[in-house]
Parts: C-alpha cells; structure tokens; sequence
C-alpha cells in the first residue's frame, strides 16, 4: 500500500486508516511511518513539473534587456517604503533606484529616465522586461514607452521568460544587507541601499563574469581580468605546492 501507485495520493497517516477499513492491517499511523522510515519504501510520487528553461532570457550587450521591479521594505514601526529599482540583464549592473515613502507608479518613470540616460543617441531602444503589476504598467509608463524610449515586455505574458533578474537582486539586497540592520527610518534604508549598489556595481566580482563587476561588464574595462585571475591562481598553487614540499614531517627528519 505504501509504495502503490495507485494509493500515492493518499497520506501516510491516511493509510493507516484506509488499510483498517478494508481490514487489511490494524496499525497506528505511528507504526506506519515507523516502518516506512526502517524498510527505506518510498512513496511514488515523484512529480512532473512543466518544462523550464534551464537558462533565463540573456543580453548580447549592454542597454540591450532591461528589468524593473517594485520591492515593499517594512521599518521597525511597521511603516512602508517602496524600492524601485532597473537592472541591466547583460552586466547586472543597478542602472537606477528610488525609494519613496508611498506607492506610486510615477516613480518607476523616474527610474527609466535616469537610466535612459546613459544610453547613447541613436543606438538600439533597449528591451524592458517587467511583470504585469500596476507600478510597471499604467498611464505614465506607457506614455515613456510610447515617446520611444525603450520597448517593454511583460514576464510571463507576452513571453515566457520570468523577470527574476531583478527579483533576485532585491533578494539578495534584503538578505544580505538590509535585514543585517535595524531599519528604523527611511533615510537608514537609502544610505544602506545606496552602499550597497556601489558595492554591487563596483567592488563585489561577479560569478558569472569570472570575477569582473557589473561595471566593468558594463562600460568594457575588464576583459583582462578572467586572465589575470587565472595566471595568479596559477601562481598560487605552483607556489603552496612548493612550500608543502618543503616541509619535514618527523619521520623524515
């Protein structure tokens, strides 16, 4: 009955009194899960998700994707901050970032001008991927879209990529910085985040750029470093082999 494909939808507590019903077997749910823990069985009930790209939607080049997203912080006094923040998909780097004290749509605007700022004068409208929530599609941003600025895409809608970009950045900002303090006022919050976007873009090396930051992927200038870590890395292990080497044990001695 355990192992049953039949049966797998029911609980283990629930077969417990199934098998006393069909009088089968009169045990405790206890006993029942006891047995199952020592004898190894397992449950059939291996699920079947819908299929997933293994590799999210990626940029060829800067100022090619963009996502946006809307994060609510809770201060201390259960007061809320709203954190809207774009992020290029090619370099991870943070383009532009408000925080404000109410929700407001018009603020994502704002976020897309600053960043539309460093796009050059003819080059190609970047892509803006973001969910279908009200801060990223209403009135305002849809007059921006409409001047030319960029092109937007909704995650999950229109394609079927998911905005986790961004999401995954703002995650890692509260888990690894925000949360670490005592956010007691709105002015804390935004000397945290503004360090930690300085730390992010400029000085925290990237896995997935083999050890270049967001700026350097960003603006070109460090394309020699993938190499340079290599060579020292190389350096480094020619030089622990040696000094392991060089040790004596007693035996030796």
């Amino acid at each position: 009955m355990v192992t049953s494909p039949d049966l797998r939808h029911v609980s283990t507590g629930g077969l417990a009194v199934l098998a006393q019903r069909l009088g089968a077997v009169f045990a405790s749910a206890t006993t029942w899960c006891r047995l199952v823990r020592e004898r190894g069985w397992r449950r059939p009930r291996l699920r079947v998700h819908p299929a997933q790209p293994k590799v999210g939607i990626r940029a060829t080049k800067p100022n090619e994707i963009w996502h946006i997203d809307t994060t609510l912080i809770r201060l201390l006094d259960h007061t809320r901050i709203y954190l809207h923040a774009a992020i290029d998909n090619f370099s991870r780097r943070i383009l532009a970032w408000r925080i404000v004290d109410h929700f407001d749509p018009a603020t994502s605007v704002a976020v897309l001008v600053e960043a539309g700022a460093a796009v050059e004068p003819g080059a190609p409208l970047p892509t803006l991927l973001a969910d279908a929530g009200v801060e990223n599609k209403n009135k305002d941003v849809d007059e921006l879209i409409a001047s030319g600025l960029l092109k937007r895409v909704l995650a999950q809608t229109e394609i079927h990529f998911s905005n986790s970009m961004i999401e995954a950045w703002r995650r890692t900002l509260k888990h690894q910085c925000l949360f670490l303090h005592s956010l007691d006022s709105m002015a804390k919050v935004r000397s945290l985040v503004d360090f930690y976007v300085a730390e992010h873009n400029s000085r925290r090396p990237h896995s997935a750029f083999h050890g270049q930051t967001p700026d350097e992927m960003y603006f070109g200038t460090g394309a020699h470093v993938p190499d340079a870590l290599a060579t020292a890395r190389a350096v480094a292990r020619q030089a622990r082999i040696a000094t392991n080497r060089a040790q004596q044990c007693a035996v030796c001695t």
